[in-house]
């Protein structure tokens, strides 16, 4: 038998018999998720979406949006407290190591949950979107051709803008 693989008549044995969650893994979240959420670039909806892709991918949905109550009944937490408690510190790691050092400072706070810095982000970036999309379609109209090198380097940046107008819920129209 390898180190892996759990000998049926010893169902029950410890932890370190079978086989670890895939969340465990991930060595270095930032090569999965490749933005750095900070307040002042405006990317929370695309950072969120990356992550919800992520945590599906490594079975942690659960750890920032709980399931509902049938589902959590027969859940990881449910069953095995400690490898749940294991891996939510993984995923808050997750959180803290794909957000600015300002946003980190904001939200840390001792005996945290992933699901509870989750709902912090989440809370600081709603509570914001009207007043973000005020400065960003100032930014917007402000915007001339010749403070840009190029027109590429121009359309980007109206692009990077109209994206975040869009992501605070104020896309710029056509």
């Amino acid at each position: 038998m390898t180190r892996h693989q759990i000998d049926p008549k010893n169902a029950s044995a410890s932890s370190n018999s079978t086989l670890p969650h895939p969340a465990i893994a991930v060595s270095n979240i930032n090569s999965f998720i490749k933005v750095t959420l900070d307040i002042e670039k405006g990317q929370y909806i695309t950072w969120s979406e990356l992550f919800k892709i992520h945590a599906r991918a490594y079975q942690v949905l659960d750890h920032i949006i709980p399931p509902s109550q049938e589902k959590s009944e027969s859940s990881l937490k449910a069953k095995n407290p400690d490898l749940w408690s294991r891996v939510d510190a993984v995923v808050l790691q997750w959180i803290y190591g794909t957000i600015s050092e300002d946003l980190l400072n904001t939200i840390l706070e001792r005996d945290s949950s992933a699901e509870l810095a989750w709902n912090r982000l989440r809370d600081i970036f709603s509570d914001n979107k009207n007043s973000r999309a005020l400065y960003l379609e100032q930014e917007f109209s402000k915007v001339q051709m010749a403070h840009f090198a190029d027109a590429s380097s121009y359309c980007q940046h109206l692009k990077s803008l109209s994206d975040q107008l869009s992501n605070v819920g104020a896309p710029v129209s056509k």
